[in-house]
């Protein structure tokens, strides 16, 4: 892994935003708009943050119809390995990242807002 691609994803540990985005992909595969209900975000912001995790290799991204979703990206490196690693467990305790979680786990139950 080249140090471009190293800054890039160090980058996106770095903002508050991309964080709480990685750690909801922990649980699977989400829709833009279920990202947005969640984090409280205009869509154009989150679009713009999911972009930068596209760069740095952190989330792909699939289209269907209409509906973008992202999930994490396959760790390629022991690098990326260990970042995804840190998103388990490094983050548990921080309030904001907790409250995403319990929205999170709602709105999965309630079916989201985006088609299966």
């Amino acid at each position: 892994m080249g140090k471009p691609q190293v800054n890039l994803m160090f980058r996106a540990f770095s903002d508050r935003t991309r964080l709480r985005i990685l750690h909801l992909l922990r649980d699977g595969e989400m829709c833009v708009g279920d990202l947005v209900k969640i984090l409280g975000v205009p869509q154009p912001t989150a679009s713009r943050h999911l972009a930068y995790l596209r760069r740095s290799g952190l989330v792909v991204a699939r289209r269907d119809g209409l509906w973008g979703f992202y999930t994490l990206a396959p760790a390629k490196t022991e690098f990326h390995r260990n970042l995804l690693a840190c998103l388990r467990s490094c983050f548990q305790d921080v309030p904001e990242i907790v409250a995403d979680s319990r929205r999170a786990a709602k709105l999965r139950k309630a079916g989201g807002c985006c088609p299966p």
